[in-house]
């Protein structure tokens, strides 16, 4: 059965092992060296506490990651989160992917946050069905932003309204303000 719970600093192995093929094999990615488990680590930590890091396993095994980042960094920006999903090759089209985004979001939505963002090289058709299915719907395309394999890449941005904004908007919640037990809305001790 494939569990999400929350990322943690053990986890960097495995994740650095899952993101490393969309590093140098693809374009999903546009960074040009796969990072060690060390910077993945590194990673984890610097997004502790603000926002959510998950993983899905089973039997032990990662089988991918999602987490959420800030938008942009000037402030008025803070009630939206970029979000980022990758599947291990072995373990893609099982709904891994689904369950991953559906926790992440409901955390999310829990946190006050109102729109999620996803970042989405094209073509990649599996990626936008995933982000389609989990509510994301195509706000635009930056055209030939990338260089990679030997050729320009296009970016999509799909966008989830996670709730209406209040006017004035609540400031979100820290992902770490929601620990203390099991958490109704995360399903899991954030502790």
């Amino acid at each position: 059965m494939i569990r999400i719970r929350v990322g943690r600093a053990g986890d960097a192995e495995a994740i650095a092992a899952i993101y490393a093929p969309h590093v140098t094999r693809g374009i999903a990615s546009f960074e040009e060296q796969a990072p060690s488990a060390d910077e993945m680590r590194a990673r984890i930590a610097k997004l502790a506490g603000r926002f959510p890091w998950l993983v899905a396993e089973e039997d032990g095994t990662v089988l991918g990651y999602a987490y959420a980042d800030r938008f942009r960094d000037r402030t008025a920006y803070r009630w939206a989160v970029e979000t980022t999903v990758y599947i291990a090759d072995g373990a893609q089209r099982r709904g891994v992917g689904r369950l991953l985004y559906a926790r992440l979001l409901d955390i999310l939505r829990a946190q006050g946050f109102t729109q999620a963002i996803a970042a989405i090289s094209l073509p990649n058709d599996a990626s936008v069905k995933l982000h389609e299915l989990a509510g994301f719907r195509r706000a635009g395309v930056y055209r030939q932003v990338g260089w990679k394999l030997g050729r320009w890449v296009d970016v999509g941005l799909w966008q989830a309204e996670l709730q209406e904004p209040g006017h004035p908007p609540a400031e979100p919640r820290a992902f770490e303000d929601m620990a203390g037990g099991d958490h109704p809305v995360t399903g899991f001790d954030l502790s």
